[in-house]
């Protein structure tokens, strides 16, 4: 009976780990990727077949794949805890990798400016999260820090812990911003509430919230764009 070959029994060229290693990484489709990864297959499946199915479930959108968690993962026959634990990491990773250029100290002038900075940290989330940005006279990033974190539908918001940082870094002023998993940039009466409340807070101490952005999926909104402060 036609048996079909393994990985290891492809051509040289043709095997993932040794392709990367004699072509480079942009060489590999991102089933390959994966498929170096999750090491190995199953009994029907190699690693890169098992990559092609995993990725085609998700309709080849990395963004998708990354919102999955590892019960999603492990629904996949060939797919155990550890496998299921380094698409995760590498995901994560990937995510902190696009974090990581919103570190450098940069001047926000208007809403896209704030939704590009905060959309490498939340756009991908299967969660909500609530972050502050913190601003100086002159509307150049101070810090930035998580103040929430929530499931699919709302967080809760701790004002008093944002003026407390945003005093203690000396910020003139704040950007508000979090995400809506769901794709919906619409602002809720919660969202608008929340923010009243931080606005009114802060203006007591002599900060001013410039605007909360939410971000949804690629989209955005602004409040101060649409006069909602």
């Amino acid at each position: 009976m036609y048996k079909k070959p393994s990985i290891k029994e492809w051509a040289v060229e043709d095997r993932p780990r040794e392709k990367l290693l004699t072509k480079g990484t942009r060489s590999l489709s991102e089933a390959e990727l994966l498929a170096i990864l999750i090491g190995s297959g199953n009994s029907k499946e190699s690693a890169v077949e098992l990559s092609r199915r995993i990725l085609l479930a998700v309709n080849n959108d990395l963004s998708v794949l990354s919102k999955k968690d590892a019960s999603y993962l492990l629904k996949f026959r060939g797919i155990g805890e550890a496998k299921a634990v380094n698409i995760m990491a590498a995901l994560e990773l990937g995510r902190r990798r696009k974090e990581h250029g919103t570190s450098v100290k940069t001047v926000i002038a208007n809403s896209n400016d704030a939704a590009n900075y905060f959309r490498p940290l939340l756009e991908d989330l299967p969660h909500e999260e609530f972050w502050v940005l913190l601003l100086n006279r002159s509307n150049t990033v101070i810090d930035k820090f998580m103040i929430s974190q929530g499931g699919v539908t709302g967080t809760v918001i701790d004002v008093k812990l944002i003026l407390k940082v945003a005093l203690e870094r000396l910020a003139c002023s704040l950007i508000l911003c979090h995400n809506h998993p769901s794709g919906n940039m619409m602002a809720s009466e919660a969202d608008k509430k929340v923010t009243k409340k931080i606005r009114d807070a802060a203006e007591l101490m002599e900060i001013s919230v410039l605007d909360h952005v939410i971000i949804a999926h690629d989209q955005y909104l602004s409040f101060a764009d649409e006069a909602l402060l």
